[in-house]
């Protein structure tokens, strides 16, 4: 296929992202990022992280995107007191016959809401793991396959709040985006509180099907993307990795940079956003909208850049600054 027919499959796919888009801002008030950033992360496949301070609709955002498509939802509250079974599932033993019998646990649904992941510690935290790469759950000696689409939208509230557990670093690089959620403008706060004090019931409904988002996925992945283009990404993530080698001065602030993973996603990031956008291929512009997004959560900072205030997001500010843009 041309440019042209690609650009012509992705103004008729479209019709999908807009028709998710229209039934979401029934109820959510401005947070486009935000609401850009999830309808890519459908497209793609990626779990995404969700960190902001509470109040500012991170898991509405999540479970009204989950009504907007004919599939199932699960919210899961995380808490310190969780246990890994009481997310992927248990064997019960029968008296009776003397068996065992599996009692499938809430992961398996198509759309999982883990609300406040970082309240529950580390061994609830990585029974995610497997579900999150591998699409798939061992319970006992028994594998079972998720049903597709499967996506975790996990949210959590800033890390230097009381009663937290970070995130294992294995776990993190799982996500395909980090978003990080803020405040609304003047005009959006005052919509919000317009909509609460008026108590309008706003009814979302399952307006597309699952069928109709796998066609979407179809055109977004036919997107052409140079080899220039792919050639950039990868200098991207080798100047989180060996700064030194992109002419960067910043190598004693990381310690470490971002996985292979990264440009994957980073690769995958910038076709969705050219789909949202219309067009049948990728820009320079695309990659760079969507590095932050992607690269946030994989670089860890040394303790240098820590006692220095900086955070991932100055660092690369710095490298997109920078690296040429071909």
């Amino acid at each position: 296929m041309d440019i042209q027919e690609i650009t012509q499959q992705v103004e008729k796919q479209g019709i999908v992202v807009r028709q998710i888009m229209a039934e979401v801002e029934k109820i959510i008030v401005g947070q486009r990022d935000l609401l850009d950033r999830m309808l890519i992360g459908l497209l793609c496949d990626g779990h995404l992280l969700l960190e902001g301070l509470p109040g500012l609709a991170k898991t509405t955002a999540v479970k009204t995107l989950a009504t907007a498509i004919n599939t199932s939802f699960q919210r899961i509250q995380f808490t310190p007191d969780l246990l890994p079974a009481d997310i992927l599932g248990t064997q019960i033993y029968r008296p009776d016959n003397g068996s065992f019998e599996i009692k499938k646990g809430p992961i398996f649904h198509n759309i999982i809401l883990a609300d406040e992941i970082n309240r529950a510690p580390a061994k609830v935290q990585s029974a995610l793991l497997e579900s999150m790469q591998e699409r798939q759950v061992t319970i006992g000696e028994q594998t079972f396959m998720l049903e597709a689409p499967f996506l975790v939208l996990a949210t959590q509230n800033p890390i230097e709040q009381e009663g937290t557990y970070p995130l294992p670093e294995a776990q993190i690089d799982r996500f395909m985006l980090k978003i990080r959620v803020d405040y609304p403008s003047s005009d959006e706060e005052k919509e919000i509180m317009n909509r609460v004090y008026a108590a309008a019931e706003q009814h979302i409904s399952g307006v597309v099907e699952v069928g109709a988002i796998n066609s979407a996925k179809a055109a977004m992945r036919a997107i052409h993307m140079e080899e220039k283009i792919m050639d950039y990404i990868v200098q991207l993530t080798g100047a989180t990795r060996k700064p030194r080698d992109s002419g960067l001065d910043i190598g004693s602030m990381i310690s470490y940079g971002a996985s292979p993973r990264a440009s994957i996603w980073l690769g995958l990031a910038a076709r969705a956003h050219a789909f949202l956008n219309g067009r049948g291929y990728v820009t320079p512009q695309d990659v760079k909208s969507m590095a932050p997004d992607v690269f946030r959560h994989r670089i860890i900072l040394s303790y240098e850049a820590e006692a220095e205030g900086k955070t991932a997001d100055d660092l690369i500010e710095v490298i997109l600054e920078r690296i040429e843009v071909p």
